[in-house]
């Protein structure tokens, strides 16, 4: 393994790629794979990658392996009153 991963350093080097391009590479193939893998599941790719999800969705967009940011989750009704009553009375 350690001679396949200096034979791609040295292609690499050789091709005149940068250190920048080759970890764009690397980043977009471990992510692809890795939501493939489980999937589509981004929080089980994310735990895969050893990341947090948020960084892995932040990686998807700037690769453009997502559409667009998810929405966001609506609290439910119950808690929604329950943080406005405490914002009230806080003031």
């Amino acid at each position: 393994m350690k001679d396949q991963y200096e034979g791609l350093v040295n292609h690499l080097l050789t091709g005149g790629i940068s250190l920048g391009q080759a970890t764009e590479v690397l980043e977009r193939s471990m992510i692809q794979g890795a939501l493939a893998r489980h999937g589509g599941n981004q929080s089980a790719a994310a735990r895969a990658l050893d990341i947090h999800r948020n960084t892995l969705l932040r990686k998807m967009l700037e690769y453009g392996l997502a559409t667009s940011r998810p929405r966001p989750r609506r609290k439910s009704p119950g808690r929604a009153a329950n943080s406005r009553s405490r914002r009230a009375g806080a003031a």
